[in-house]
């Protein structure tokens, strides 16, 4: 045959041996990588690939069987028309041949060709779709994101039947590569979130990204803040939703959770829930969670200023119940409070860590027994445990676990400020808390809108839910292209047959 012109890497036409030596000395001798040379009709044919990341039945049933099947000498060309296996490709650079068997493809090389085939054999293994650990919910669809991508893109396929659903590929890692895709629907989403979104991902530069959680970190815009500005979600009706409403996502090779951007501040409050459910009702529970942080901030720190420094707050009855609780306790209300919030969050770890039943069983007993034995021995009051007890629990309604861990650590500094300064002290933090969120941007966008900026048509989709036919708009502050989502005469105009 005769030689074929030099390639652009330099590497081919060579010789299967050369090749063989090349990708032991790049793979360190790993003995995983298997490197086989066949020769049909006096001509030598290379195939390798890494050995556990591949179907080995399908090698030998799929290429094998018809390579080794030839009365005549094999030309790439051959090879892609008469092997029927999608998606394969034609590599000459040496850098794509190592990406590839990374990947899971098998790669064939014909003797003195300036470039080798690939085909994508990868044998994954998935996990099967279940229910999602870190956001529970009563109503609607169970299934959950699991940590193949592909997988992840088929349930956002399966919910989103548009042609204008995108999912851009994007790669992550200078050391060991992840794939991922930036997916967002072409007619809904702002282009400004678009671009802006595709340019910090592009622009990071780093060894590894592991998961979602910690692409996050590196792409949102303050990393100095301990609220999340992006919204992380296992749930594909979230993320459909999202999407249609002109946001956007960003998903992870071997991450289960999704990335939504942007996000508001009041939409960590957000349940799915809400929308499967009556419009009131789920306007009620929307209001139970953000009352709730406000029980998680300043319950505990009220108690903490009042019994410092307040007492003509505290009703006379109550005065006395509280005088005779702490009759016998030797510390201040500031470390009494603080002692008590150190012990849930310990107890708290403790059960998340420790394995299901071993952990639920030390949460419940090991706080019924603390508390006893504290209160017994004159550690605390128990009027104190009922308010850290009902502050633990409000920080739990929140739907998003990164945002109720954040309500959880501000309580800390609020308890200090109160025991210090009172109630002037707790008026400080709330306003040192407002001017804080009032500077976080999520995706360059405000993180407060609705409220600020004020947009007054915003509020039923994030503070509020009105019937189905009064939300024909979708949210105006991100500015999705298409702001109309559903027509609201013909939805209210709701005539019987017989009309």
């Amino acid at each position: 045959m005769q030689r074929q012109k030099r390639s652009s890497s330099g590497i081919f036409p060579t010789k299967p041996e050369k090749l063989k030596n090349i990708l032991e000395q790049k793979f360190e001798n790993n003995p995983d990588v298997s490197f086989t040379v066949y020769e049909v009709q006096k001509q030598k044919i290379a195939v390798f690939f890494i050995t556990y990341q591949i179907k080995p039945e399908k090698v030998e049933r799929s290429l094998l069987s018809k390579l080794l099947n030839k009365d005549k000498e094999w030309t790439n060309k051959d090879l892609l028309n008469e092997i029927p296996l999608h998606n394969g490709e034609s590599v000459e650079k040496l850098d794509d041949i190592l990406d590839g068997l990374i990947q899971g493809k098998v790669f064939i090389y014909i003797e003195d060709e300036d470039r080798c085939l690939s085909y994508p054999l990868v044998n994954v293994e998935a996990r099967q779709i279940g229910t999602s650990e870190t956001e529970s919910v009563v109503v609607g669809p169970k299934s959950a994101f699991t940590e193949t991508l592909t997988t992840n893109l088929n349930l956002i396929r399966w919910r989103v039947r548009s042609t204008d659903l995108v999912m851009e590929e994007i790669k992550f890692g200078s050391r060991a590569k992840t794939k991922g895709r930036l997916v967002y629907i072409k007619s809904l989403a702002n282009q400004t979130d678009i671009d802006t979104m595709r340019q910090r991902l592009e622009d990071l530069d780093i060894d590894h990204v592991d998961d979602t959680n910690m692409l996050m970190q590196y792409v949102e815009d303050s990393s100095f803040t301990l609220f999340p500005q992006f919204y992380t979600t296992e749930l594909p009706d979230r993320a459909s939703y999202s999407l249609l409403r002109g946001r956007i996502c960003v998903m992870l090779e071997n991450s289960p959770s999704v990335i939504v951007a942007p996000t508001t501040f009041l939409s960590f409050y957000e349940s799915p829930e809400d929308l499967y459910m009556r419009w009131n009702t789920g306007t009620f529970l929307r209001f139970i969670r953000v009352l709730s942080l406000a029980i998680t901030l300043l319950l505990t720190p009220m108690y903490v200023a009042a019994v410092t420094f307040h007492y003509e707050m505290i009703p006379t009855e109550l005065l006395v119940s509280i005088g005779e609780s702490r009759a016998g306790v030797p510390f201040p209300p500031i470390f009494e409070a603080l002692l008590l919030e150190f012990l849930i969050e310990l107890l708290r770890e403790a059960g998340a860590r420790l394995p299901t039943k071993i952990g639920q069983t030390i949460g419940i007993v090991g706080g019924v027994v603390i508390g006893t034995a504290a209160v017994q021995a004159g550690i605390t009051s128990d009027i104190l445990i009922i308010f850290t007890a009902l502050s633990a629990l409000a920080s739990f309604t929140a739907p998003s676990y990164l945002m109720g861990t954040a309500s959880r650590v501000l309580r800390f500094p609020m308890i200090i400020l109160a025991g210090s300064l009172g109630i002037l002290g707790i008026m400080y933090g709330i306003c040192l808390l407002i001017i804080h969120l009032l500077k976080i941007k999520s995706l360059g966008r405000p993180y407060l809108t609705p409220l600020y900026p004020f947009r007054m048509k915003d509020f039923n989709k994030v503070v509020f839910r009105l019937p189905p036919q009064f939300q024909g708009r979708r949210f105006a502050s991100f500015q999705p292209k298409d702001k109309r989502r559903l027509d609201k005469r013909k939805s209210s105009a709701k005539k019987d047959i017989d009309k």
